[in-house]
């Protein structure tokens, strides 16, 4: 799963990175779904032995285009995991409270505390991301964000936060398969927004975005993974698989129990 690692100060273009990618695996979709919940179940365990050892922190962040899969994925690989735990944060348009404070006081806010598991669906990379491609700020402002968001990563990881970002890399005719889908199925037509189009419109300029977030803010303390997301059963294949790798290597232990428990009788 390292080829899909962004390497510090690396030079991404994504035009050269297939999205449609299923790697060594030649298993196809029914092997990979046996595969997935073997590592389903790993990850269960091991997100039960974070939250009791109450040590690490651990924040995943999920970004991509319009329908490039975020809530799937966690719906998908976050399945089994204790709800205790876990938790959804969701950021969009800042509200007028946050717009009062500095881009990154609402992000820092929903941070995980120990034994906790937070997935960002969208996150802080909007502030170098929608409000560069609509020129909300000028560059001078976004650029700095760089640095910035750097920082904040280190800081959170110094403090003992494993981070994770995951890019959910789809290609032009997905997205327009997916969207579709959404306007055609009425259980899924409230998630469809006009403004998708408009954003659609918008594309080369995104990726002209994303390829700067990939490479300027993938560090050791916080890598970026591009992950190819066309074949859904493939991208929560590659990202269970760097999740339980990760976790593993935490080398997590249960805490140690009450003394003299072994002669207590329940009556």
């Amino acid at each position: 799963m390292k080829k899909y690692l962004v390497k510090p100060d690396t030079k991404v273009n994504l035009s050269k990175i297939d999205p449609s990618d299923t790697g060594d695996f030649k298993g196809g979709k029914e092997a990979a779904l046996i595969e997935f919940q073997k590592l389903n179940a790993k990850l269960e365990a091991l997100q039960e032995l974070l939250y009791a050892e109450h040590k690490h922190k651990v924040l995943i962040v999920l970004q991509a285009m319009d329908a490039g899969g975020k809530d799937g994925t966690i719906r998908r690989v976050f399945d089994s995991v204790n709800p205790a735990g876990v938790r959804v944060a969701s950021f969009k348009a800042p509200t007028a409270e946050e717009l009062d404070h500095d881009y990154l006081w609402r992000i820092h806010k929903q941070t995980p505390a120990k034994g906790e598991m937070v997935i960002f669906n969208r996150s802080h990379y909007e502030d170098v991301l929608v409000v560069r491609v609509h020129n909300y700020v000028p560059p001078e402002v976004w650029k700095k964000r760089f640095d910035q968001i750097n920082e904040f990563e280190r800081t959170l990881a110094e403090s003992g936060t494993t981070i994770l970002k995951f890019y959910l890399h789809i290609d032009l005719d997905e997205q327009k398969e997916r969207l579709q889908a959404r306007l055609d199925d009425p259980t899924k037509r409230w998630k469809f927004r006009l403004g998708d189009l408009d954003e659609r419109k918008l594309w080369g300029s995104y990726m002209e975005a994303f390829e700067d977030v990939l490479g300027k803010t993938s560090t050791d303390y916080a890598p970026w993974h591009i992950i190819p997301a066309n074949r859904k059963w493939y991208r929560d294949l590659v990202i269970s698989s760097i999740l339980v790798e990760t976790l593993e290597d935490l080398k997590m232990k249960f805490p140690e129990s009450e003394e003299n428990l072994d002669g207590v009788v329940i009556e």
